[in-house]
């Protein structure tokens, strides 16, 4: 067969992956009235706040949308509580979408609460989180592609409730299009690079907040671009966010090139940078022939040189999810979450440094 052929015959393939998943996406989740606040409360249920700063422009035409996949030039502030049912009455790592909203917080996922908030009532609300909570960490969450904003808002209550997660939780969430096609995916991408700035500018709100005294990143997929991009800014504006301590990457759809060339440029007084990926990941091996061949750093076989050793010269720790298995290896970290934070907690009470061999994996 001609190159070009293969081209065009794997471009095809990938295509109709993308819509046969998108179209699984959307059975899974109500397309309308999701963050519609319920009137019903459980006492059983454990009810997780999350603060959020977003680029999208509100939304206009769905109350229960809050914010649109449109992109807006000013950023918004919001804060959406989650209500989760009790572990018994549901599979831990998975959402319960409800199945006509605002749904029974019995058995489903439910908006507890929803409001929009201006910049300072975001930082006060920051400060309350704090002082109620008596928690001082705070993990900003950066979603990948094909992410409504209600994907977002549920699939990080969701990961911070499994993993008892003791830090205040904050999202910023970038104008995806919420559509697994390959146009949308062309577009996510673009605008992903151009998202670096407003995370930036997040981050340096957060981090002038007296009451936080460390900050972690966790970008997921595609939303690795817009962290990689917010570290870069960090690295010129020197001292400005001396809070943020962890970057987490999970399952990220960038280059591996183009990571070492931006960890590189991070200089020695970046924060300490975890790679979490998975080698069967299906969602990466498509994104990887859209790039024409380029590895993709999420699907990677750490073990391997050049990575072995590039990974190993940046002090990159790295955690490989592959034998964990499931049957979304793209989401594996966030459906293992109990199982990832133990493979966490295991490597830093060995007490590994950053100087030593970042390159071997945690799956043992």
């Amino acid at each position: 067969m001609h190159p070009r052929s293969r081209t065009v015959a794997s471009l095809h393939v990938a295509a109709v992956v993308l819509t046969v998943l998108a179209c699984i996406s959307c059975t899974m989740r109500p397309l309308q009235g999701v963050l519609v606040p319920s009137s019903e409360a459980v006492e059983a249920t454990s009810q997780i706040p999350i603060l959020i700063g977003t680029t999208r422009a509100r939304s206009s035409g769905d109350p229960g949308e809050m914010f649109s996949r449109e992109p807006s030039t000013e950023m918004a502030f919001a804060q959406v509580t989650v209500s989760i049912p009790p572990d018994g009455l549901r599979k831990v790592g998975e959402i319960q979408w409800p199945l006509s909203p605002p749904g029974d917080p019995r058995k489903e996922f439910v908006t507890a609460s929803a409001a929009n908030l201006d910049r300072a009532e975001f930082n006060a609300a920051i400060t309350q989180a704090v002082k109620a909570t008596h928690r001082n960490k705070t993990m900003v969450f950066v979603h990948g592609f094909n992410n409504r904003f209600d994907d977002a808002v549920y699939r990080y209550a969701q990961f911070v409730h499994d993993g008892r997660l003791p830090v205040i939780p904050i999202l910023f969430s970038w104008p995806s299009q919420g559509a697994g096609n390959l146009g949308s995916y062309d577009h996510d991408r673009k605008v992903a690079g151009q998202s670096g700035a407003a995370l930036t500018e997040l981050l340096v709100a957060v981090n002038a907040n007296p009451a936080i005294k460390e900050i972690t990143f966790v970008c997921h997929s595609m939303g690795c671009l817009v962290t990689l991009d917010a570290l870069r800014s960090r690295a010129s504006r020197s001292g400005s966010v001396s809070k943020l301590k962890n970057v987490a990457l999970v399952a990220p759809d960038i280059g591996f090139d183009e990571f070492i060339s931006a960890a590189e440029a991070l200089g020695p007084r970046r924060p300490r940078i975890g790679l979490f990926l998975s080698q069967d990941d299906v969602a990466l091996k498509i994104s990887t022939s859209l790039a024409g061949g380029t590895s993709r750093l999420g699907a990677i076989d750490p073990k391997e040189e050049p990575y072995r050793s590039a990974l190993a010269q940046q002090k990159i720790l790295v955690f490989d999810l592959t034998h964990l298995g499931g049957d979304d290896s793209h989401s594996r970290a966030f459906d293992e979450v109990s199982s990832v934070m133990g493979m966490v907690e295991r490597r830093l009470a060995q007490g590994q440094q950053l100087g030593e061999d970042a390159s071997r994996t945690a799956s043992r």
